[in-house]
């Protein structure tokens, strides 16, 4: 072992940098280039041979244009956290809805409506076994299922006494604007499309068709929003519109970029919400054509509208306002 009174002690060997973590701002900004060359102090020549060379440091980002914006902040599941602290069900409901959907599997869609309801301003207060009771009625289901949306519209509008607004021709342009603002203003929205395992979006033809409805929207702006929205104080650049003040939509970002829209929705069966991607979404609703086989060959009777799921829901879906 060396003497320390025969050399000097080592200079301490600074550790290699690495970016800082990207802040939870929206709009995000692009992380400098992590500078390739560093000045390391040399060491003795008697120790130089015993000291491992230091890790080879990142490699600095590829040159591009303006880093999309980063809309999860921190993480995708605290920015859901948030959100549903202002739009979580009623307990009760939840008891309800569990309840009725072990009678009958097929009940998402008047469940989705059920929920829908509970977010209008103000709520409805509408049952659920109402809501089955009319719709069975009307002849608009047999098993408690929906393949209509015109006739779900026409449930909401006779049961729930809000206004329906069919919206045809699928989630993207030219309805992308007013689908969002509509989300924004604090109204939910029905929506057909088919579930994955998980509840997600996915397409299967409408052999997985169910219902969602969606009670909010998380936007990644490059520009911070106008008057009438307010500062997350946890989460800072996460904004929320301030109820009772009219404010301007923001600049939207452009169709198909990604990961700049996501709709906060729930599946008629579930009361977990999840943050879906606008484009998944509206992927999944605009290829619903096809009656599930499995359901076809069930031996059970099913209302399905002239025209099958094509004409009663692809690229449809439903506005709801009081």
């Amino acid at each position: 072992m060396t003497s320390p009174c025969c050399h000097p002690p080592d200079p301490p060997i600074p550790p290699p940098r690495t970016p800082a973590p990207q802040a939870p701002i929206i709009p995000s900004l692009p992380l400098s280039p992590v500078p390739r060359n560093l000045a390391f102090p040399p060491a003795p020549s008697s120790l130089q041979a015993s000291i491992p060379p230091p890790p080879p440091l990142p490699l600095p980002p590829p040159a591009m244009g303006a880093a999309p914006p980063h809309v999860f902040g921190l993480e995708k599941s605290r920015l859901l956290k948030e959100a549903l602290e202002k739009a979580s069900p009623v307990p009760k409901g939840r008891e309800d809805v569990k309840r009725l959907l072990k009678l009958r599997k097929d009940r998402c869609g008047l469940v989705a409506l059920w929920m829908a309801g509970t977010l209008l301003s103000p709520p409805s207060g509408i049952p659920l076994e109402r809501l089955v009771q009319v719709a069975m009625e009307r002849g608009y289901t047999a098993q408690g299922e929906m393949f209509s949306v015109a006739d779900m519209g026409r449930l909401a509008q006779e049961v729930l006494g809000c206004q329906a607004e069919l919206l045809c021709g699928g989630l993207g342009s030219p309805n992308r604007d007013l689908v969002l603002q509509h989300l924004v203003s604090g109204q939910p929205l029905l929506i057909p499309y088919d579930e994955d395992f998980n509840h997600e979006p996915c397409q299967r033809k409408g052999h997985k068709a169910h219902w969602a409805v969606s009670a909010g929207v998380l936007l990644g702006v490059q520009d911070l929003p106008s008057l009438g929205y307010s500062e997350d104080p946890e989460l800072p650049g996460l904004f929320y519109p301030v109820p009772g003040m009219p404010c301007q939509l923001p600049s939207l970002p452009e169709e198909g970029f990604p990961g700049a829209v996501y709709l906060l929705s729930k599946q008629g069966k579930s009361w977990h919400y999840q943050l879906w991607d606008y484009d998944q979404v509206r992927d999944s609703n605009l290829q619903l054509t096809d009656f599930s086989p499995s359901r076809a060959n069930d031996g059970r009777a099913y209302v399905v509208p002239a025209g099958g799921v094509r004409a009663g829901l692809c690229g449809q879906a439903l506005l709801l306002r009081q």
